[in-house]
């Protein structure tokens, strides 16, 4: 007997060319992502910045009359390309003006060559003298100019290389501050000390854009908070600035001996002192003022690992500020295990071996200044970092080998488990760099109006260790899940949402904890976090996708959006699937937005800036981002459907 099929509704004849259309996307995305991995198992996307980073490296090169036409004409054409509508150039894309990164652009463009009456000069100097000239600067970039004799060195804080050999006990100490203050103010201390003048060859000033001779102003020291500790730090570095050319050499010589030991020990090869762009220049103009000859091991070896930074191209190069190999391997190996690869499928196996090799079980580094009794375990972000492990990759990575072959990995596992359980904060949360980071009277210094001086626990981070945690079977009673379970719960927002550190914003730090609260085995219908899944769905905009501009980091402009974004919209609908909310109409919005939005083959089109550094002050745009997130926000839909299950298995 011939059995006839079923005619199918039109509802399900639309369902079924729906699932059609995501299996097709999945499947080119997934296509795409797989041919962007590297022979040796590991996946590394750009990460772009804004004007600061090329512009530095155009600095350096000048300090060290060590000039790179070629490259410095491409970093040009990159600043020109970004240059806002308002004359001078944002943190972010179509960012509010900066002072800052204008400032630096504006000297950078000038010393390759650009003419002031240009009119992309002329613009740039009109819109930063409107806003009270360079002397208006951030302290880094008073920093840079006080080494090219632009401003004079009373325009910046003291900062003397003696501070290397104050006790921990002294207010302030190295290991009071984060990784990438401590990498990039050791070798800064040596050039506030030494205050060495940038060779500048081809002598180019900028006196036009202050609005006073730089000789003469007096006001270029700020309270960086308004509080009244920030005006006795002021008080402190005035007193400061009198004893400043009197320190006794004998001192100096013994600091600079410290400081130079520490970045020894750190210097990391070709990867660079912190894997961070700003330490390893700082390190090169520290050994050139300290008259290091070129060939020397230590300037060669630091010099190559800013090189090694370069994207070149020959219209519009630039500089990245670091590199993120570990972080963009362990997220593609999530979405792509979402999307169906099987975990000892060789390619899989290839990241795994890739992490395998880099996992850091052998050195002790910086954080072990609060966990000095901890073995290491943990993953860098960079290819190679191994004195400074970073909680949230190692995270991401535990989780990755514990759902692709939880035994062949075991060993590695275990751990990565155990270092992040000794890494967590006596409050519950975890940073992402140190343990009880939070001497938070630094930062009131005049040095820190960049306000991120440390590296305290924040939501997205430590709700990254509770999926991690979950997934491999920790119970909630068990103390370290109770702990870091009401300390996400006292960090909630008034609105519902959560803080994101390291990526925008809210939605970014309400879909970390929404997973790991899912993973935990919460109740996701209860109020706290059903306040949440609300919040989320009042955000979302009429086209369906989510998106939130980097502004909102200040808290008066918390709720600006310009456009929605492939990686919003990806972690609003996986934050709402967490939550139970798979077939709810917020989440189909959010999936018609992802197969509707432009791509470039397994690459969806995002120009916006998705990540930050230091909120207010630094941003990261991860080319990566679009690619695997909204992968993996799309299978996870599928698998859900699929399998009809109410909420998704992992903890991220």
């Amino acid at each position: 007997m011939v059995m006839l099929d079923r005619l199918l509704t039109p509802s399900e004849e639309v369902r079924a060319s729906d699932e059609r259309q995501i299996e097709g996307t999945i499947e080119e995305a997934k296509n795409w992502l797989v041919g962007c991995q590297a022979d040796d198992g590991h996946w590394a996307f750009e990460l772009e910045a804004d004007a600061t980073i090329p512009s530095e490296y155009i600095f350096l090169n000048h300090f060290l009359g060590d000039i790179d036409d070629e490259t410095e004409q491409s970093f040009a054409r990159y600043l020109l390309s970004i240059q806002g509508k308002h004359g001078g150039w944002p943190l972010y894309y179509e960012g509010d003006f900066n002072i800052s990164a204008s400032v630096k652009a504006y000297y950078a463009l000038k010393l390759v060559g650009s003419d002031p009456d240009e009119p992309h000069m002329v613009r740039a100097r009109e819109a930063i003298l409107a806003r009270g000239g360079a002397a208006k600067s951030n302290v880094f970039t008073r920093i840079a100019l006080a080494l090219f004799g632009q401003v004079p060195w009373r325009a910046v804080p003291v900062n003397r290389v003696e501070a290397m050999l104050l006790p921990r006990w002294a207010p302030f100490h190295i290991d009071k501050v984060s990784y990438w203050s401590r990498t990039v103010m050791v070798p800064l201390f040596i050039l506030t000390s030494l205050k060495p003048k940038a060779v500048n060859p081809r002598g180019v000033d900028i006196a036009e854009l202050f609005t006073r001779p730089p000789e003469v102003e007096r006001n270029y020291m700020v309270n960086p908070t308004g509080h009244w500790i920030g005006d006795v730090f002021l008080s402190i570095d005035r007193i400061m600035q009198l004893a400043d050319c009197h320190m006794p050499k004998s001192l100096e010589r013994k600091a600079i001996k410290k400081a130079l030991d520490f970045i020894k020990d750190r210097l990391n090869g070709e990867d660079g002192l912190g894997g961070i762009f700003p330490a390893m220049a700082n390190t090169v103009m520290a050994y050139h003022a300290l008259g290091y000859p070129r060939d020397h091991e230590d300037y060669v070896t630091a010099r190559a690992s800013i090189e090694k930074l370069l994207v070149k191209r020959n219209e519009a190069g630039y500089c990245q500020p670091c590199l993120s190999p570990v972080w963009d391997t362990g997220l593609a190996c999530h979405a792509l295990l979402e999307a169906g690869v099987d975990g000892d499928d060789p390619l899989l196996e290839g990241a795994a071996e890739w992490f395998e090799g880099r996992q850091i079980l052998d050195v002790k580094g910086d954080w072990k200044g609060n966990r000095g009794h901890l073995r290491p375990g943990g993953w860098a972000f960079q290819y190679w970092n191994a004195h400074y492990p970073d909680v949230d990759d190692t995270a991401v990575v535990v989780m990755a080998l514990h759902r692709a072959n939880p035994e062949k990995y075991r060993n590695a596992i275990e751990r990565g488990t155990e270092w992040i359980i000794g890494m967590q904060s006596k409050n519950g949360g975890w940073g992402a760099f140190d343990a009880d980071n939070e001497h938070y009277f630094l930062q009131h210094i005049p040095f820190a109006d960049h306000g991120a001086l440390l590296d305290p626990p924040t939501a997205d981070v430590s709700a990254r260790c509770v999926g991690m945690l979950a997934q491999l079977g920790y119970e909630r009673h068990v103390p370290v899940m109770s702990k870091a379970l009401s300390y996400l719960k006292r960090e909630q927002e008034d609105d519902g949402s959560w803080f994101g550190r390291w990526g925008n914003n809210y939605v970014y730090g309400t879909w970390s904890v929404l997973c790991s609260l899912n993973a935990a085995d919460e109740d996701m219908t209860t109020t706290y976090v059903q306040k949440a899944v609300e919040w989320l769905k009042t955000r979302q905009r009429p086209d369906g996708g989510w998106g939130e501009d980097c502004a909102s980091y200040w808290q008066h402009r918390r709720d600006e959006v310009k456009n929605s974004t492939p990686s919003q919209t990806a972690w609003a609908v996986l934050g709402l699937m967490a939550a139970g909310e798979v077939d709810s109409v917020a989440v189909k919005g959010g999936i018609d937005y992802l197969m509707n939005a432009t791509r470039d083959g397994g690459k969806w089109q995002e120009e916006y800036t998705n990540a930050v550094g230091f909120p207010r002050v630094f941003y990261l745009r991860y080319h990566g981002y679009s690619a695997y997130f909204p992968l993996w926000t799309l299978a996870r839909y599928r698998n859900l459907q699929k399998r009809n299950d109410t909420f998704p298995k992992y903890g991220m």
